[in-house]
């Protein structure tokens, strides 16, 4: 059953962990999308955490960057898939220098994707528009990719959740 799911948070908001604890109350087969690199010690360790709190029930797949192929590729497999996070993916293209129109491109094929896909997705991404206005160009570019990329994913999903220090607030 197609059923989009997104849930959007600050930062350790509990937004990963709202996802996993509804993925694993309502889905038998299970698949993680993760957007995160291992670039350092720190983040190598993170991911191996959050690896061992998802537990055997889970095929992780890392996809930095083309995660609309995953998406097709995961979603004949009769399971549900969970998305973490949006938020990366966009870092992602930056640091593959991807402009403006690319970004837009990129988040607009994920759109025609989820829309086509019929299989239940939870999809994570942060909130970043309820900051301060970010000092540098590279910043406030950043938060106007993810701004744009988190209304289009909102647009479509059946329920829009945020969470608020670890209480999800359904918006949608």
């Amino acid at each position: 059953m197609k059923y989009i799911k997104f849930v959007l948070g600050g930062c350790r908001s509990g937004k990963s962990r709202y996802a996993l604890d509804y993925a694993n109350k309502h889905w038998q087969k299970k698949f993680f999308i993760a957007t995160c690199e291992p670039l350092d010690n720190e983040m190598k360790s993170r991911i191996l955490n959050h690896k061992k709190e998802r537990g055997p029930d889970w095929e992780t797949k890392e996809c930095p960057v083309d995660i609309d192929k995953m998406i097709e590729k995961l979603s004949s497999q009769k399971g549900g898939i969970l998305l973490d996070c949006v938020t990366l993916w966009i870092n992602n293209l930056m640091c593959l220098s991807m402009d403006e129109t690319q970004i837009q491109k990129k988040v607009d094929t994920l759109i025609k994707v989820l829309q086509n896909k019929n299989c239940p997705i939870l999809i994570v991404s942060n909130e970043v528009g309820m900051g301060i206005v970010p000092e540098n160009g590279m910043a406030r570019v950043y938060r106007d990719h993810v701004g744009y990329a988190n209304q289009k994913i909102a647009s479509i999903s059946d329920q829009v959740i945020l969470m608020v220090a670890g209480i999800p607030h359904q918006i949608k």
